[in-house]
């Protein structure tokens, strides 16, 4: 049987801002030209990987890196934190796929603006900060073989968040419109991708914030039909 050609989706969830999950994949259906296969990255769904790690601000702050173990080391998948918006059709990501490449991510380079993010979480600077929350995988790269659940288990935030299995080289670049940081970059509505990585307009802190529109009208998309 011939193999549909779709786009694998793993997207962060976390039960304190669920909504954030459906709005995010509520704009990737009303934009995607391709079928996408959308994997919720729920902690309790994770029958082989228990989270030991004591920090972190979500769920799934480590196990975003499960992502070539859960896709059996084959193939590609794009992981994304849930607190985004997307824009464009996500195949045009897709199509950016890079064989000689281990991970694609936008290789951010700035200062946060805020010591607090939401829910009071701390909000620090360190080297390639949110590099991980977009990732265009090659799952089955030879170099990720490593990640498997006891191996992540095992390793602190920043070996994981910076790559350090990887050479620099087997890192490749994105255009940072694919991960556009709302708050933390200006406006920008050319944004393929916006990432409310200081709190998600449903957190009422955040409701009116920088770029809050698009994601509060991904909210009335999701509510169509509902008195």
């Amino acid at each position: 049987m011939k193999s549909i050609n779709k786009i694998n989706l793993i997207v962060g969830f976390d039960q304190q801002e669920a909504v954030a999950y459906h709005v995010f994949c509520q704009t990737i259906i009303d934009q995607s030209t391709m079928p996408v296969q959308f994997l919720p990255l729920a902690e309790n769904t994770l029958n082989e990987y228990k989270e030991v790690h004591t920090d972190g601000s979500n769920k799934f702050i480590y196990s975003r890196f499960l992502t070539p173990y859960l896709m059996n080391y084959s193939g590609w998948a794009i992981f994304a934190d849930g607190d985004m918006v997307c824009q464009a059709d996500i195949s045009e990501l897709w199509s950016l796929r890079d064989e000689t490449k281990a991970v694609q991510v936008v290789k951010h380079n700035y200062k946060t603006k805020a010591n607090k993010k939401y829910l009071g979480n701390k909000n620090e600077d360190y080297p390639r900060k949110n590099w991980s929350s977009l990732i265009l995988w090659n799952c089955s790269h030879p170099k990720n073989a490593i990640l498997t659940p006891e191996f992540i288990q095992a390793q602190p935030g920043s070996y994981l968040h910076r790559f350090s299995w990887l050479g620099d080289d087997l890192i490749g670049g994105l255009d940072t419109e694919w991960n556009w940081l709302a708050i933390e970059y200006p406006e920008n509505p050319n944004a393929k991708l916006i990432h409310y990585t200081l709190g998600t307009p449903c957190f009422k802190d955040y409701a009116k914030e920088s770029m809050s529109e698009a994601w509060n009208k991904g909210y009335l998309r999701i509510n169509e039909g509902f008195d």
